[in-house]
């Protein structure tokens, strides 16, 4: 049985995202292809359940133990991930490391280095393509849900979308203007 492809879609807050990983996962179904829908974060797991709590402001937390709680939740289905694209499921993903290191890198108070924010995801499972859904922040945050979670203001925006345009070097990573 021939692997399954890992497909992430990545963009800023209210891209499109999980629309598109819906709809991409609903189409290669109905093609034949078995595919499924991850989304980071995970909030089903314990530790998800502790970065949801933070992204909706319900608890602080330090940027390097919440970027680090990020890059462990991603650890968290690392190996169930790799099995089921060895089995042959083509897996499409909503959010995966690069926005780890754009997010936190954009909000760090510290002036770390983008390494340590890069060092977690060291290990973790390479993406045979990467979409970065590139939407102007004005339209996104008329977008209906903007500004429930902590980084969902125009700063922060602006700031992760510099990040991820440092992406775009990257072989697997495609700009799909939105």
């Amino acid at each position: 049985m021939a692997r399954g492809a890992f497909i992430v879609i990545e963009g800023c807050d209210r891209s499109g995202k999980s629309t598109q990983c819906k709809l991409l996962v609903q189409g290669l179904n109905n093609s034949g292809i078995k595919a499924k829908n991850i989304s980071f974060p995970d909030r089903s797991t314990e530790i998800g359940k502790v970065i949801d709590s933070y992204l909706t402001k319900k608890i602080e937390l330090p940027d390097q133990a919440i970027h680090l709680l990020f890059s462990a939740n991603r650890w968290e289905l690392n190996d169930m991930m790799k099995q089921q694209l060895e089995d042959g499921t083509t897996l499409v993903v909503d959010r995966y490391s690069y926005s780890g290191v754009a997010y936190s890198a954009s909000k760090s108070t510290h002036n770390m280095d983008i390494e340590w924010f890069k060092a977690p995801e060291m290990g973790l499972l390479k993406p045979d393509a990467v979409f970065f859904l590139h939407l102007d922040n004005d339209v996104a945050k008329q977008r209906n849900g903007f500004g429930k979670e902590r980084y969902e203001n125009k700063d922060i925006q602006n700031r992760v979308a510099k990040f991820f345009k440092s992406f775009e070097k990257f072989d697997e990573w495609q700009v799909l203007q939105c």
